[in-house]
């Protein structure tokens, strides 16, 4: 099918029936123009909802998860009035009412339990992008077009990791091609739930972090689209947060790698594992904003057409803790340390946002997200008990006091003394550098410093890079 286009809304983008109404009005006039696939997530603050109503079952709070029922059940109704009248506002509060009824029969086996199974979580929180499917399908009816709602654990088949389940991609070719591809020869417009799929024998699973965008990206890779679109709350993809420096700059173009990389050190970009269907295609992605569908937004591609020119954009995380192991006696070998030690991340499924070593002592330190810490410590001394224990290994030192920044673009390779300028600038902000990580590709800078210097060390390297508008 040619000129396909898929297009993804996040919860800010569903977040009310306002928003539901802006994001149909952006659909209708795509697909009176093109074959089209749209991706919803579900409403803003609904997943957190229904998580915390698993959490009070689990800990035994009746009271607790009727409230949290009562409360998902009055903001689909109320957005539910808001956008639709007579038949099909009673056809559409009776499907949202099956669902929510769906989740409260599974809160309920998880009150009786004492425990929420991830099996369980997983068929349960998609409730919150079914209920904005059948919202924005039933209102783009009542404008004319002939849209269905389609669950995602019917299109994309995955493995059975419960909560971070990846996709078996010729599989979803071929459910994709059985349920989307005919709706869409009959020019209906498929709207598709987000962040959810399942297995082959039909256990519902569940994406993960950016599951939603994932979504979108599986089937626009299984579809063969010729675009992707994902829709949020910002322009596009800027040069630095905002927040921190007043004039960061949407880019125009950014490459998959750059993208990817700025995901991976905090940016609020597409997640890399998003990224990779895509890039086997080689099919472009604009991130754009559904507050001002006017703006252009920034377009993500195989390679730029400027090619590389530098650095691109900064970014940084605050929610990070370096961890160092330092071997305290020369008969532990400080290279297998290291490979043990990267063993026990990978088995504590954490992500290593940067890795400095030592040559001489053979100590090292790496930088991973606050909120795999627990998990890494607990595997890494289950893996160096005996060490620990007999003083081969020096206790292991967490640092939760940094910051990690990140200096992201294609043409930083060969750039001769980019990297000095760099530190001087952060220098001449009084801060100082802990640790310092740049791969081969030369793609990204990663930079450790101190919490309280974050901010201004970010400002100094969008400044000195010129970066701003």
């Amino acid at each position: 099918m040619n000129d396909l286009l898929v297009m993804k809304f996040g919860g800010t983008s569903m977040g009310s029936a306002e928003r539901i109404r802006a994001a149909a009005a952006i659909c209708e006039e795509a697909w009176r123009q093109r074959p089209l696939v749209v991706v919803v997530s579900a409403m803003s603050r609904v997943t957190d909802m229904l998580l915390e109503a698993l959490r009070h079952a689990e800990g035994g709070d009746e009271a607790g998860l009727a409230r949290l029922l009562a409360q998902l059940d009055e903001k689909h109704r109320q957005c539910c009035n808001e956008l639709l009248e007579g038949e099909a506002r009673a056809e559409t509060q009776k499907t949202l009412d099956g669902i929510l009824e769906e989740f409260a029969r599974i809160a309920r086996g998880v009150l009786m339990l004492g425990e929420r199974p991830p099996r369980s979580v997983d068929e349960a929180v998609a409730a919150g992008e079914r209920l904005s499917a059948a919202l924005m399908a039933a209102f783009l009816r009542s404008r004319g077009v002939d849209a269905l709602a389609v669950n995602g654990w019917d299109v994309i088949v995955t493995d059975a990791v419960f909560g971070n389940a990846s996709p078996l991609l010729p599989q979803t070719r071929e459910k994709a091609n059985a349920v989307l591809r005919p709706a869409l020869e009959q020019r209906r417009l498929p709207v598709v739930t987000g962040f959810n799929g399942a297995t082959l024998d039909g256990r519902p699973t569940t994406l993960g972090r950016g599951g939603s965008d994932f979504s979108a990206s599986i089937l626009a890779s299984v579809l063969d689209a010729a675009e992707l679109w994902i829709w949020s709350d910002v322009d596009g993809i800027l040069s630095a947060d905002p927040r921190l420096v007043p004039d960061a700059k949407v880019l125009e173009e950014i490459t998959y790698r750059e993208a990817a990389e700025l995901a991976y050190n905090g940016a609020k970009v597409l997640h890399p594992r998003t990224l990779a269907p895509l890039m086997e295609k080689g099919i472009p992605v604009w991130s754009r904003n559904s507050f001002n569908p006017a703006f252009p937004g920034t377009r993500i591609v195989p390679e730029t057409k400027d090619g590389p020119v530098g650095p691109r954009a900064v970014t940084s995380m605050t929610n990070v803790a370096l961890v160092s192991l330092d071997p305290a006696s020369a008969v532990l070998s400080g290279t297998r340390v290291m490979a043990r030690s990267l063993e026990a991340l990978a088995a504590a499924n954490a992500e290593v946002l940067a890795l400095t070593s030592s040559s001489y002592r053979q100590n090292f330190c790496f930088l991973i997200r606050t909120s795999e810490l627990p998990a890494v410590i607990e595997k890494l001394e289950e893996t160096f008990s005996l060490e620990l224990a007999h003083g081969y290994l020096h206790p292991i030192d967490v640092d939760l006091d940094v910051g990690l920044l990140a200096i992201v673009g294609e043409g930083m390779r060969g750039h001769p003394g980019l990297a000095g300028r760099i530190f001087t600038a952060i220098s001449r902000e009084k801060v100082n550098i802990i640790a310092i990580a740049q791969g081969s590709s030369e793609l990204t800078i990663a930079i450790v410093v101190r919490k309280d210097g974050v901010e201004k060390a970010v400002r100094a390297v969008h400044s000195e890079c010129g970066l701003g508008r």
